[in-house]
């Protein structure tokens, strides 16, 4: 497996579990969301600007494997990487890691399209180079 390139701490909130105590199963994808934007911050990408100046990196497709489950009060990192897929595409490679024993908690695969106006597009030059220069 290549290396993470980001990650970011979190701890879990008591209004993120579901009736069985453990974080609900829609929780961990604001988890991920949240660590990919911070994440394209970190490498000089800002999400809302892009937006703004037309080009929208939106969802395709979202594949999770729950490994164990996240408790209350629990501490835990997203870890990250990035790779192109092709000309529209990006694949960010997000796992969830319970500390302090890293223990594996999720596995997740984000396939996000770039688009303007709706339609696909390539992504913006600073974009790809951005995202390459995290892949090297």
């Amino acid at each position: 497996m290549e290396p993470y390139t980001f990650e970011l701490e979190f701890s879990v909130r008591d209004y993120e579990l579901d009736t069985q105590g453990v974080v609900n199963n829609a929780v961990y994808q604001n988890y991920l969301e949240h660590a990919r934007h911070e994440f394209l911050k970190s490498i000089g990408l800002n999400f809302n600007k892009l937006h703004e100046e037309g080009t929208d990196a939106v969802v395709h497709k979202i594949e999770l494997e729950y490994k164990r489950p996240l408790l209350g009060d629990d501490r835990f990192v997203v870890k990250v990487r990035a790779e192109q897929d092709g000309n529209v595409r990006f694949v960010f490679y997000q796992d969830i890691y319970k500390l302090p024993g890293n223990e594996l908690a999720l596995k997740a695969k984000v396939t996000a399209v770039f688009m303007t106006n709706g339609r696909p597009i390539r992504p913006p030059d600073e974009v790809v180079q951005a995202l390459k220069g995290t892949s090297d």
